[in-house]
């Protein structure tokens, strides 16, 4: 157990406590983090994702610049998805919300107060849902490593 998950185990999260996706515990708990956020897209980007190689690259035009870019074709359906209003709705369940936004900030950390404004939520509920001792999707505090 590394000194960071030690500390975790220690720190009881608060509502000022910021959260953000763990990318390193995919990993470690042996889980494809790409196929669950391909469960994360539209259903027609989904369709795509079928058939396609989920590590493709794709053209993108930056708006302002108009300079061509390749990117992770996955990212930038991801970023597409979280500008529909049906990405996120009262009806997702907690956590796929919660796990939504930070795909769609960037993975920006956030207190459960923010989430809650953002999802439509009960802070204290998202608090009890990804504060306690189970991680869900690899959503955990934000600790510095420093």
């Amino acid at each position: 157990m590394t000194p960071t998950h030690s500390i975790l185990r220690l720190v009881k999260p608060t509502l000022d406590t910021p959260f953000h996706i763990d990318y390193s515990w995919w990993e470690k708990e042996g889980r494809d983090l790409r196929v669950y956020l391909i469960s994360h897209l539209l259903p027609e980007q989904r369709e795509f994702f079928a058939t396609h190689p989920t590590d493709e690259k794709v053209d993108w035009i930056d708006p302002e610049t108009a300079e061509v870019r390749r990117v992770d074709a996955l990212q930038q359906a991801l970023h597409v998805a979280s500008r529909d209003p049906s990405y996120i709705t009262p009806s997702t369940p907690l956590v796929d919300a919660v796990f939504r936004v930070f795909l769609a900030n960037g993975n920006k950390p956030l207190t459960p107060v923010e989430l809650g404004e953002q999802i439509g939520r009960s802070p204290t509920t998202i608090l009890k849902v990804i504060g306690g001792p189970k991680i869900y999707n690899g959503i955990r505090p934000a600790i510095d490593e420093d």
